[in-house]
């Protein structure tokens, strides 16, 4: 291995080597050297209680307490109440005054490649694919990266937990629930949820760029749903089995769709589509949650009434048939909140963009969702789905005290700042390198 300090000597030692190779190695030592200090320390616990005063606090649960305080200790909720008659001063713990400030539960960013993926273009930083196309055993949590100089670019704009999900293949892998603030893989996880199914597409040729004349019908999609409906069946007879003469690890990871233990995540775009995959759930008696679900609003009624929850895919995005309404992404929030189904707001397989997921649902707020319930559907409801409603998603006493502050509306971009942020009662230092570059060429240009 490469002395990490990039000493005169090692660099004496490589002068005989290619130019590409010496450019390369000098181009990581500076990365590295630079990157040390970008990713701030995570946060010790929390060592006294905490009480937040005078704030607008938004429940998550659609409420808003007004002039309102909120007080944790060890990492949980033990106070929250309107209008409190006790004296908070400093004999209590810490008191912070949050006088004309919105405080609201930390957010939770569904369905992302957060800690999977550096650098889009290069190759060696994208852990968030295996190989071939049944891969149900292969658990996103161990490629997982705590240091990721991406993350605290997210946390910073109140994303403090993140469904880390694998990508491709047909059955992509083991999802997992993350908060972003720990030393490692095994300190970050929440909850290991679910297994993720990509369901074919029926239609081939389209989106808002082709012809209508550019659809037409994939002949293989019935095939490839039996081979889907085959191997489900088969994984449920091996779980159904006592004894094994030979342990099928693709199997043994799937077992837990059989109890309900875990949700079967299902990427489906079109009605059929969805409906074939709810389908299989109940046939194989599993828990589905439909993903990306672009017309799940011409079924919602359906949805409704069995159950199914949907995480929907960005609202910033263009329609996906060339006749369907311009503003269609806009509104499928309130179409499905009036049809009373369960549902969050994702940007999916993303990960830096995460950082925009609060002014994703500010626009579906614009579209006839009340702030509250587009609060709801990056908190509250996202839990929910996750399940993980009894840890965190609303401010509730026994909760974690999971939550951030800010200074303006969170789901406008003109207003929000997020000044403080808690992660299990631990305060999260909110610096990253973009902050740094930002004060950097303030002071550069002197602009203060």
């Amino acid at each position: 291995m490469i002395d990490m300090k990039c000493n005169f000597s090692v660099f004496s030692r490589l002068i005989r080597m290619s130019g590409k190779i010496c450019i390369g190695i000098t181009f990581l030592c500076a990365e590295f050297a630079s990157g040390q200090a970008d990713v701030p320390v995570p946060s010790p616990p929390q060592k006294q209680p905490v009480y937040l005063t005078n704030a607008t606090i938004h429940v998550g649960d659609g409420r808003v307490l007004q002039r309102a305080t909120i007080g944790f200790d060890k990492g949980k909720i033990i106070f929250l109440e309107e209008n409190p008659t006790f004296k908070t001063d400093e004999t209590i713990g810490r008191v912070i005054d949050c006088s004309g400030k919105h405080i609201y539960p930390g957010l939770i960013a569904p369905n992302t490649i957060i800690g999977l993926s550096e650098i889009e273009a290069v190759r060696a930083t994208n852990d968030y694919r295996e190989t071939g196309q049944y891969n149900p055993n292969a658990r996103s949590i161990i490629s997982y990266n705590t240091d990721s100089r991406v993350t605290p670019t997210i946390r910073s704009n109140g994303v403090l937990y993140a469904q880390v999900v694998p990508q491709g293949g047909v059955i992509s892998g083991t999802s997992s629930v993350v908060q972003l603030d720990a030393w490692n893989w095994e300190d970050a996880l929440v909850k290991e949820d679910g297994i993720w199914l990509n369901w074919p597409s029926e239609l081939s040729g389209g989106g808002w760029w082709a012809e209508p004349a550019a659809l037409h019908a994939n002949k293989e999609y019935h095939k490839q749903v039996e081979a889907i409906k085959s191997y489900f069946k088969e994984a449920k007879s091996y779980c159904a089995a006592a004894e094994h003469t030979k342990t099928n690890l693709r199997f043994e990871a799937m077992c837990d769709l059989f109890n309900k233990r875990k949700n079967l995540y299902v990427n489906a775009t079109r009605v059929n589509e969805m409906q074939h995959a709810i389908l299989l759930g109940e046939e194989m008696g599993m828990r589905i949650v439909l993903c990306g679900a672009d017309e799940s609003w011409k079924i919602a009624g359906e949805l409704a009434r069995k159950g199914i929850p949907v995480i929907l895919g960005e609202t910033h995005d263009l329609p996906g048939m060339p006749d369907d309404d311009i503003d269609i992404a806009y509104k499928t929030p309130y179409l499905l909140q009036q049809a009373g189904v369960l549902f969050c707001i994702s940007i999916p397989g993303a990960f830096w963009q995460q950082r925009n997921l609060m002014f994703q649902a500010g626009t579906a707020a614009a579209y006839g969702l009340s702030k509250e319930d587009a609060l709801r559907a990056i908190t509250l409801n996202a839990a929910k789905i996750l399940g993980i409603d009894n840890h965190t998603g609303s401010l509730e006493k026994g909760k974690a005290a999971t939550l951030i502050v800010s200074t303006g509306d969170l789901l406008d971009m003109r207003t929000s700042h997020i000044e403080l942020a808690f992660i299990d009662g631990r305060e999260i230092d909110l610096n990253n390198k973009q902050k740094e570059l930002y004060e950097k060429f303030k002071r550069k240009y002197g602009l203060q």
